[in-house]
């Protein structure tokens, strides 16, 4: 007897081959048939006029602190994912020395704004090596799978301590702390390195991430540990040292920012990834990653490029953390106010008038987390609100291509009052729940034109959104969805992609440049992480706000519609919706020896 049949559906298998009709049989967490099942199975789920396809395997994400508090990876858990890949950026919270702990939360608090109260309290703390870290995980339940990577500025801190924070070149004897700690990370089933260098990244305290300019040497003795060992990966982010500097050199200095991260690459015989957007404050970078990554495959060192399926979107509404209004002087009297009360007051045309005739402070000073593009963004209003939207949902769905006529910059030229005017008089609507939507990259044209022509790359791999991340701002976590019902079914503004290819780069292509070779598509021997998905329902509801984190900690939750079942080793973890009692996820260590 087979412990589940998912009967009568169309199975699109994630290696990018046509959908077939076919039926599904798991036995002990694994696909034991495909095809027509005559068997008897414990459970049956018939799936007539649903798709079955592999789970989804998310490449970055930055669950690393939520994980020790959250079974449930929630949001991912909505959008189909079943494995997760945390520690991406360079940031993490393993190893780290006893009495140090403080040094993390300060890093993860600025680089991927999770409240440092939230991390106090969630954070048990019982490791200090990695290894250990990733066993306390593993030793409490999950619904979904997890993989780790190994964070640089973690180790910089674990070695250099006050050294590292101030940014200062590591010594001969740091190096090699650094490689035995990495190693030994990597043998305990770490699944790579990940690395940070970009200005967006800062610590809460405003400083630049331990690891933000490091020299050659330092990054190639790293790159040079994962040598010897067997299948690992190379993360990165960069800004390319854009827009540091002068514009007339951004090229020569993105030139050589991305040599380095060829050359450890190349060092390591490894895969490295980074990622890729279409940058507002650095707008041809995005086409010179796609010629140089086609160059370095041409030399055989393989340098893929993690890809949004959408705007990355940075959401700003009274009840978030970033509200653009913070930067006029008169907002501070009523910022203390709850949304609606806020949302009042607002109105009022006193204060509002006020509001209006006021020049904009700078958020990013000193002492500062919040990036100095975000005081480019409000200099710029006039221009840059040609991306800012209302986030409308229309029957129970979000267009996340939305048409520049609906944008604030329009509506304000359409009206004949400023963008600002425009843009108070929506957020101070009703209850102060409105939420406005910037895709700050990967938007430029108005279209995600663009962003398909990158989904088409050859070394393309899908990602960046960033769950466990940015709590309060992004809510990009759907993005798997988004994936899925947006570029297979529903887009309207130019050309879709083919279902099974959009599969594929869900599911296997990410397992694969993992090194997950046991799941990621629905065949005979594989792990039965699965989806059962009713396309025609696949939906994006409005994000809400809600307080569920440690110390009641906000953040922004999106979940999804149509999603009918996930399946993480044959169990069903979350069902209409319904999260289960299933915890089935498991540390997915990489392999831990040669061969």
């Amino acid at each position: 007897m087979l412990d589940l049949i998912i009967k009568n559906g169309t199975v699109v298998d994630g290696t990018g081959t046509a959908s077939i009709s076919a039926d599904v049989g798991i036995k002990d967490g694994r696909i034991v048939a495909v095809g027509q099942i005559t068997q008897v199975a414990t459970r049956t789920i018939d799936a007539t006029g649903l798709h079955v396809m592999p789970g989804f395997v998310d490449i970055h994400t930055h669950y690393d602190g939520q994980a020790s508090w959250d079974e449930t990876f929630s949001p991912s858990i909505y959008h189909g994912v079943t494995t997760v890949v945390m520690g991406n950026c360079g940031v993490g919270f393993a190893p780290v020395r006893l009495g140090e702990q403080a040094r993390l939360i300060d890093l993860m608090e600025g680089v991927e704004e999770i409240p440092g109260s939230v991390l106090s309290e969630g954070l048990r703390w019982s490791w200090n090596t990695f290894a250990e870290y990733g066993q306390a995980l593993d030793d409490m339940p999950h619904s979904l799978n997890f993989m780790t990577l190994v964070p640089h500025d973690s180790l910089r801190l674990y070695v250099m301590g006050d050294r590292a924070e101030r940014g200062e070149a590591a010594t001969a004897d740091d190096l090699s702390q650094m490689k035995t700690l990495l190693k030994e990370a990597l043998l305990a089933g770490g699944a790579g390195f990940a690395i940070g260098s970009t200005e967006t990244h800062r610590t809460s305290k405003g400083n630049n991430t331990p690891a933000f300019e490091v020299s050659r040497v330092e990054l190639n003795a790293l790159a040079s540990t994962l040598a010897d060992l067997p299948y690992r990966v190379i993360q990165a982010v960069s800004d390319f040292a854009s827009p540091r500097g002068a514009p007339e050199a951004e090229k020569e200095r993105f030139d050589a920012e991305y040599q380095k991260l060829e050359d450890m690459a190349l060092i390591a015989g490894k895969p490295l990834s980074v990622t890729w957007m279409d940058r507002v404050n650095a707008r041809n970078q995005a086409g010179w990653l796609s010629a140089a990554s086609k160059s370095s495959a041409a030399k055989g060192i393989t340098v893929r490029l993690q890809a949004a399926p959408r705007g990355v979107g940075v959401l700003s509404g009274l009840d978030t953390t970033l509200c653009l209004l913070q930067a006029f002087p008169s907002y501070a009297e009523v910022a203390h106010l709850d949304a609606a009360a806020r949302a009042a007051k607002l109105r009022e045309p006193e204060l509002r008038a006020r509001i209006l005739a006021e020049s904009p402070m700078r958020l990013s000073v000193a002492g500062s987390s919040i990036p100095p593009l975000v005081d480019y963004v409000i200099s710029n209003l006039d221009t840059v609100s040609g991306l800012f939207f209302p986030m409308k949902e229309v029957n129970g769905n979000i267009d996340y291509e939305p048409h520049p006529s609906t944008s604030f910059l329009y509506q304000a030229k359409s009206r004949g009052i400023s963008v600002r005017e425009v843009l108070l008089d929506y957020l101070s609507e009703g209850e102060g729940t409105n939420l406005l939507y910037f895709p700050i990259f990967n938007y430029l044209t108005g279209s995600l034109d663009g962003v398909r022509s990158m989904l088409l790359h050859p070394n393309v791999l899908f990602s960046l959104g960033d769950a466990g991340a940015h709590v309060g701002t992004i809510c990009d976590a759907s993005a798997t969805t988004t994936m899925l019902a947006h570029w297979a079914i529903q887009r309207t503004r130019g050309e879709t992609l083919p279902l099974p290819y959009v599969v594929n780069l869900l599911t296997q292509r990410n397992a694969q440049h993992m090194g997950l070779t046991d799941r990621g598509t629905i065949e005979v021997g594989q792990v039965a992480d699965i989806n059962i998905v009713n396309l025609a329902k696949l939906a994006l509801p409005l994000p809400k706000v809600v307080r569920d984190l440690p110390a009641g900690g906000r953040r922004v939750l999106q979940k999804s519609s149509g999603y009918v079942a996930t399946l993480v080793a044959g169990e069903v973890v979350i069902e209409n919706g319904e999260i289960s009692a299933a915890r089935p996820g498991r540390w997915l260590k990489a392999a831990t020896a040669q061969g």
